[in-house]
């Protein structure tokens, strides 16, 4: 498990969703073909670059409550995406210096983007594991390196879910990876919806389908599916910008609309 594999080829071609994603944050890590779909999904919904920004803020304040009050000191954090400051690793081990952090993503851009991902504090642990999500075997055993799966670890899928389809085993993947875990751990989840506003989501991924890119729309009775057997923190599974606003910080206003991505934490029993 290493940051530091050979250089991997990044089509800059086709736009890819985690560069899509790094425009609408305001990042530097994405090409005019990135931009211009973004553009294009923004002429649709003004509101995508607020869910980007509204999603990480949810993995923010979710981890702020895991590594506080909860106490949780190990987190897999698969389909990280390109690095964000604070990334969760940050945020964990501002906690507590000796947390265990792994990231997994199988994308060659965020593995061009992985030294940054390895810079944690000297007592804690900070990896970066390359490995397809749809793989969770494969996942599991390069995070047992680095993880103690006879403790609590805080499972991460933030943004990751909607693009695996129903067919493709996303339900089976949660089941297998919390199946892994031990009890007292946790599953923090976000996931699109076209619940709030459904001609938009529509026509957004047709635009992605568009570029190349599957995604898929949960409603809420869908998403929920991801958490059986757990137990919900409160306020349950919402929409991620009504998700704990108490555990904010540095939060800019995000104006009126919606966010059209469910949020939940929960663990297991």
């Amino acid at each position: 498990m290493t940051g530091t594999e050979p250089a991997v080829h990044i089509d800059t071609t086709r736009p890819h969703p985690a560069r899509v994603y790094d425009w609408y944050l305001g990042g530097k890590d994405n090409y005019p073909v990135d931009e211009a779909l973004g553009r294009q999904i923004m002429a649709i919904d003004s509101g995508a670059p607020r869910a980007a920004r509204s999603n990480r803020w949810f993995m923010q304040r979710a981890t702020r409550h895991l590594a506080g009050a909860a106490g949780i000191r190990q987190f897999l954090d698969i389909g990280t995406g390109i690095p964000t400051e604070p990334n969760l690793h940050q945020i964990a081990q501002s906690y507590a210096p000796d947390t265990r952090v792994v990231y997994v993503d199988n994308d060659p851009i965020v593995l061009r983007h992985a030294e940054a991902l390895l810079r944690g504090t000297p007592e804690g642990v900070t990896e970066y594991a390359q490995a397809d999500a749809r793989e969770p075997g494969v996942v599991l055993e390069q995070a047992a390196r680095v993880l103690d799966f006879d403790r609590p670890i805080a499972l991460s899928l933030i943004a990751l879910l909607h693009f695996v389809a129903d067919a493709d085993g996303a339900y089976d993947l949660v089941d297998t990876l919390v199946g892994a875990l031990a009890p007292g751990s946790c599953l923090v989840l976000s996931c699109m919806t076209a619940d709030f506003e459904p001609e938009n989501v529509r026509e957004g991924i047709e635009r992605y389908a568009a570029g190349g890119v599957t995604l898929v729309a949960r409603s809420h009775a869908e998403v929920s599916r991801f958490f059986k057997g757990l137990d919900l923190v409160d306020p349950g599974i919402v929409s991620v910008r009504d998700w704990r606003p108490d555990l904010a910080r540095d939060e800019e206003p995000l104006g009126d609309g919606p966010v059209s991505l469910y949020g939940g934490v929960a663990f297991k029993p």
